[in-house]
C-alpha cells in the first residue's frame, strides 16, 4: 500500500524490534549529552517520553517529515538545491513508504505504547530507562542510550538494509532542533488531517498535499531562475 490512499488497516504492525530499532537510532541521533548525576555509562539521553514519541512519528511518516523539511526550505530559500531532492525521495522512492508505518492519535497526539520495545533494549544493555520526580511531583520518565547501544547504531550503518534508519533519523533530527516535547506536539497538531483524526485512530498520511506544496515551490524556483 502507497502512503498516496488506500486502506490503512491492511497496513501490517510493525514488530516489537522494529520499534526498539527506531527508538535507538533517535536515542542516538536526536539525544542530548548525559549530564552529572545520570546514569553511568551512559552517553545520551531524551528527558521526556513526549519528544521521544512526537520524533518517532516523523521517523515513521516519510510524508510528514517531508512536510517539515519543505517548510523549512520556504522559510530560506538556499536550502532548496540541498533539500528538494531529499523531500522528492521521501515521497517518491519505495524505501521510505516500506518504512511507513501510522500511528494512532490519542490525547496529547500521536502515540504507541514503547515498554515492550525499550524492554528489548534494556535487556541487551542499549538503553535504560529512569524515572524522576516523586509523590509530590509528577513522576517523568527519561531515555538513557549506553554505549553499548552506541556501538550498536554504530554497526547498523554498516548494513545495507538497517543503515536507512540511521540516515533517517538525521533528517528528523534536523527538523525537530532542540524543541520540547510539547513544542513538537504543536507543529504536528498544525497538519489538518493529524488534527481531526478521531482518538484512537491512525493519522491518515498526507502525502498527495505535500506533493502539491512541493510542486508550487519547484514552480516558484524555476520561474526565479529564469528571471535571474
Amino acid at each position: 500500500m502507497s502512503q498516496s490512499g488506500g486502506d490503512l488497516s491492511v497496513r501490517p504492525a510493525p514488530s516489537v524490534m522494529q520499534h526498539a530499532i527506531r527508538l535507538l537510532v533517535l536515542l542516538d541521533g536526536c539525544g542530548e549529552d548525559v549530564a552529572q548525576g545520570d546514569p553511568e555509562d551512559c552517553v545520551a539521553v531524551i528527558r521526556a517520553e513526549m519528544r521521544l514519541q512526537a520524533l518517532d512519528f516523523w521517523l515513521r511518516n516519510p510524508d510528514y517529515l517531508a512536510d517539515e523539511l519543505l517548510t523549512m526550505v520556504k522559510a530560506d530559500e538556499s536550502l532548496s538545491d540541498e533539500y528538494l531532492p531529499v523531500i522528492e525521495d521521501l515521497l517518491d522512492s519505495p524505501e521510505p513508504d516500506l518504512h511507513w508505518y501510522p500511528m494512532p492519535r490519542w490525547h496529547h497526539g500521536a502515540y504507541e505504547a514503547i515498554d515492550d520495545a525499550f524492554s528489548v533494549l534494556s535487556a541487551y544493555g542499549l538503553a535504560q530507562v529512569r524515572r524522576k520526580g516523586g509523590i509530590t511531583k509528577t513522576a517523568r520518565s527519561q531515555f538513557f542510550l549506553t554505549s553499548a547501544g552506541r556501538a550498536a547504531v554504530d554497526g547498523l550503518r554498516r548494513e545495507k538494509v538497517l543503515s536507512w534508519y540511521t540516515n533517517q533519523v538525521k533528517l528528523v533530527a534536523l527538523v525537530a532542533g532542540s524543541d520540547v516535547g510539547s513544542k513538537l506536539k504543536q507543529r504536528q497538531y498544525q497538519q489538518a488531517e493529524y488534527a481531526r483524526t478521531k482518538l484512537g485512530t491512525n493519522i491518515a498520511p498526507i502525502h498527495d498535499g505535500v506533493r502539491e506544496r512541493l510542486n508550487e515551490v519547484k514552480a516558484v524556483a524555476t520561474r526565479a531562475e529564469g528571471v535571474a
